[in-house]
């Protein structure tokens, strides 16, 4: 089965990094991910920036040269990045803004609609949002407002699940990323929004798992399909695909 990696790292200490809450990751190149990843059946995924990274696009340039056009990037910007920058990077193959909300990053609620907004009537980028969802209550208005969002990692939390199963409602994307970050069991949760929204989830390898309490594992990839079996292809693949390529 083709696999579309929504959601991992690639870490190059030959560009900027920056000491995020006292970390600052190993670094993991466009050879190391290959490497972990050659004997999966991936044919494409996004490159997410990290808090470590800032606003630092040459390294998100260089990987996606490195990688080809079957990847794609997802950027932190500031909010006074200026458009002509924001084509440029749409043009190397950048389709997605992030929020790193969860990891005290560098942006702010309070620009957060502005640039989504933005960026989505200008290259058509939609946004991916880094948040407890214990926390999605008090943004729920703001965030199903939004032309266009996904939520990392399963939401990370048991206690605030039934705020993420809200905004799938919505129309709001998934991420079944990060299982060794949550504290609740991926194979129900992705059951419950599969149920709520078929194009909802989108799986990646979080590779290479940055702080989190366990790597990820090959057998990630078994909880999804043992979860909803014959529609797996959506979460593994197509949802992605469409997610990113339409």
């Amino acid at each position: 089965m083709k696999i579309f990696d929504s959601h991992f790292h690639i870490i190059d200490n030959h560009f900027p990094l920056i000491e995020n809450q006292g970390y600052i990751p190993n670094t993991f190149t466009s050879d190391d991910y290959l490497n972990a990843i050659k004997n999966l059946n991936i044919v494409g995924g996004a490159i997410v920036s990290g808090s470590f990274q800032g606003f630092d696009q040459s390294y998100l340039v260089q990987a996606l040269k490195n990688l080809g056009s079957n990847f794609v990037g997802v950027t932190q910007l500031p909010a006074s990045v200026s458009d002509e920058e924001i084509i440029q990077l749409n043009e190397v193959g950048v389709k997605a803004i992030r929020f790193n909300l969860k990891r005290g990053g560098f942006a702010e609620i309070s620009q957060m609609e502005y640039l989504a907004r933005r960026v989505f009537e200008l290259v058509g980028w939609h946004s991916e949002i880094y948040m407890d969802s214990n926390d999605l209550e008090d943004h729920a208005t703001l965030i199903e407002k939004l032309p266009a969002v996904s939520i990392d990692h399963l939401g990370l939390s048991q206690t605030g699940f039934s705020n993420l199963l809200y905004l799938v409602e919505k129309g709001v994307k998934v991420k079944a990323t990060g299982f060794g970050r949550i504290d609740f069991d991926p194979c129900n949760a992705i059951k419950k929004i599969h149920e709520v929204n078929p194009t909802a989830l989108m799986f990646g390898t979080d590779l290479p798992s940055t702080r989190a309490k366990r790597p990820f594992q090959v057998s990630d990839i078994d909880i999804i399909l043992n979860a909803i079996r014959e529609e797996a292809h959506l979460v593994l693949y197509q949802n992605a695909m469409d997610w990113y390529f339409k």
